[in-house]
C-alpha cells in the first residue's frame, strides 16, 4: 500500500482566472476601441494632442460618439489587466519566488491599469458637447488623456512584464529568447517616459504598448500553475539524458 500523501484541493488547483485569456481580453477591447474608433470618424484618426487647442477642440466636437465610445473601450480594457496582475502575482508567489519581483511586477500591472482607466475617463469626459466649448479645457484634458494612457500607462505596463519576465529567466518558466524579449520590452517602455520632453521617442509607446500586451498573452499561457509543473520539463530533460 502507497504511502504517498494524497494532494488535496489546495495543492492540486492553481486558483483564480487564466492569465492568458486575460491579457487576451485586454488587448481584444482595447483593439475593439480602435476599430469602432476609426468606424465612427470614418477612418480619420484621432487628433494629435500637440495639434492647435481649436483643431483638438474641433475634432472631438464632430466625433462625440467616436471619443464616447473609444473611451468606454479603453477603460474597460483596464479590468482585465488589474486582473491579470493580481492573478500573476499571486501564482508567482506559489511558485516560490519570494523576491521583489513579483511585487514590482504587481505593483506596475496595477499601475498601468489605473493609468488606462483615467486615461478613458478623461476621454470619455471630451465627448461631451459643454466641454468642448472651451478650446483651452478641451487641449488641456486631450494632453492628460494622451500622458496617462501614453507614458503612464506604458511604463506601467513595462514593470509588469519585467516582474514576471526576471523571475522566469532565472527560474525557466518560460524559453529563454521569451523572457529576454520581454526584458528587451520592458526596458523600452521604461524608457518612453523620455517621450514627455523628447517628442520624437514617442515611437517607444506603440512598441512598449502592443509589444508588452502580446508579450503577457505568450507569458499568460507558459507560466506553470504550480511548482510541480515548473519542475516537470527539467525533470524530463534529466531523464532523457540517462
Amino acid at each position: 500500500m502507497s504511502n504517498r500523501p494524497i494532494p488535496n484541493e489546495h495543492q492540486t488547483r492553481s486558483g483564480g482566472p487564466h492569465p492568458g485569456v486575460l491579457a487576451v481580453v485586454s488587448l481584444g477591447i482595447f483593439l475593439a476601441g480602435l476599430i469602432t474608433s476609426a468606424i465612427l470618424t470614418n477612418g480619420q484618426t484621432f487628433v494629435s494632442p500637440f495639434a492647435p487647442a481649436d483643431q483638438v477642440a474641433t475634432f472631438f466636437r464632430q466625433n462625440i460618439a467616436a471619443a464616447r465610445v473609444g473611451g468606454m473601450l479603453l477603460f474597460g480594457s483596464a479590468v482585465p489587466l488589474g486582473i491579470y496582475a493580481a492573478t500573476v502575482y499571486a501564482r508567482l508567489l506559489r511558485l516560490g519566488v519570494r523576491v521583489p519581483g513579483p511585487a514590482i511586477g504587481f505593483f506596475g500591472g496595477i499601475s498601468a491599469a489605473i493609468f488606462l482607466m483615467f486615461s478613458g475617463s478623461v476621454t470619455w469626459v471630451l465627448s461631451r458637447p459643454e466641454i468642448t466649448t472651451d478650446a483651452t479645457l478641451t487641449h488641456a484634458l486631450s494632453l492628460l488623456a494622451f500622458i496617462t494612457g501614453g507614458a503612464g500607462f506604458v511604463i506601467g505596463l513595462g514593470l509588469l512584464v519585467a516582474g514576471i519576465a526576471v523571475p522566469s529567466l532565472i527560474l525557466r518558466f518560460m524559453p529563454r529568447w521569451l523572457a529576454w524579449t520581454g526584458l528587451a520590452i520592458a526596458a523600452l517602455s521604461e524608457l518612453s517616459f523620455l517621450s514627455m520632453a523628447i517628442e520624437p521617442l514617442q515611437f517607444l509607446l506603440p512598441i512598449g504598448r502592443f509589444g508588452g500586451l502580446l508579450w503577457l498573452i505568450a507569458a499568460g499561457f507558459l507560466l506553470p500553475r504550480n511548482r510541480a509543473a515548473a519542475n516537470q520539463e527539467p525533470r524530463t530533460q534529466g531523464t532523457a539524458r540517462r
